[in-house]
């Protein structure tokens, strides 16, 4: 007998015929399936705040709050927007398979209920799901930075390094703001993107590296979707060395305060400016002072900014 605690996942099942119920239940727990049951969508919605399954089977057809409806909050939720969603219905009218789908549902089984059929179709969208989330999580947990846009070079989906390179880049430009899902590129990146993107409008080949700005790069690429491209964005510190002699020139700066404001511009803290110079994060803050009087700035982000318009 196979151990409680070891099961092929958790499936939860929302339907208000005790036929169905006492069917689907037998079939999932013989396939080692862990079972969870709710007669109706209130009793699924309040179930899940406690137990998250793996996938859902949901009745269209319920009284109170039926399965579009249900499935509608469901998708609302980041909590369980991610959990597949198959409905099961013996409508046929394509409105309402539409419908459906148009409310996040993956799939449809069409009653009465063929247990092998359910099985199939249950194992087939774990598996996708699970090798998603495999490689959501080896995304958010590396150093890959890439940013998916649409055709205008609206941002779709990003990686957590991906962000963090945005917010350098507009740092570099002197902007203190952050990129996000729903927001266009930044300014300049957004004017090389529909350059590319105008000049690749039969080909879409993809994109040599760009230097965006020193030590920012990045390339193209077209996805198979006709309206989606792939930033994929790097940085290359060695390329975005300053001349501190210059620099010093140009801005009567010290050479200590060149390195403190090459170090800002790379985005780095007054703690982490210090441990890199060998001094206290209360000498490197001094320095700050000296270097927004001799430039006329009171911000890191004006400071930089000026320097990059002397470069």
């Amino acid at each position: 007998m196979m151990e409680a605690s070891v099961h092929n996942g958790t499936v939860l099942i929302v339907d208000d015929t005790p036929g169905n119920l006492a069917l689907l239940s037998d079939t999932l727990a013989d396939a080692h399936y862990r079972v969870l049951v709710a007669i109706d969508g209130s009793a699924a919605l309040e179930q899940i705040q406690y137990v998250k399954p793996d996938i859902i089977l949901l009745d269209v057809m319920m009284p109170g709050i039926d399965g579009f409806e249900t499935c509608a909050r469901l998708k609302a939720d980041p909590e369980t927007a991610a959990i597949p969603v198959l409905f099961m219905t013996g409508l046929s009218e394509l409105d309402d398979l539409l419908r459906g789908f148009g409310e996040g549902a993956l799939d449809y089984i069409v009653k009465p209920i063929r247990p092998a059929e359910v099985l199939a179709r249950i194992e087939v969208h774990l598996s996708q799901t699970r090798n998603l989330r495999r490689a959501e999580q080896l995304l958010a947990n590396g150093e890959f930075a890439a940013v998916a846009v649409d055709g205008v070079g609206r941002i779709g989906w990003l990686t957590p390094a991906a962000e963090v390179w945005l917010a350098d880049f507009n740092a570099r430009q002197g902007l203190q703001q952050a990129c996000r899902v729903k927001d266009l590129l930044p300014g300049k990146m957004l004017d090389w993107f529909q350059t590319w993107r105008q000049g690749s409008e039969r080909t879409h080949a993809e994109s040599d590296e760009q230097c965006l700005t020193p030590g920012f790069t990045a390339s193209i690429r077209a996805c198979e979707h006709p309206d989606e491209y792939m930033l994929l964005l790097q940085r290359d510190e060695n390329n975005a060395e300053w001349d501190l002699q210059a620099l010093r020139g140009k801005l009567k700066l010290t050479f200590r305060e060149a390195e403190i404001l090459m170090w800002i511009a790379r985005g780095k803290t007054n703690k982490e400016i210090g441990i890199i110079l060998n001094t206290s994060p209360r000498t490197v803050n001094k320095h700050l002072e000296h270097i927004f009087e001799k430039l006329g700035v009171s911000t890191r982000a004006a400071a930089v900014a000026m320097v990059l318009e002397r470069s």
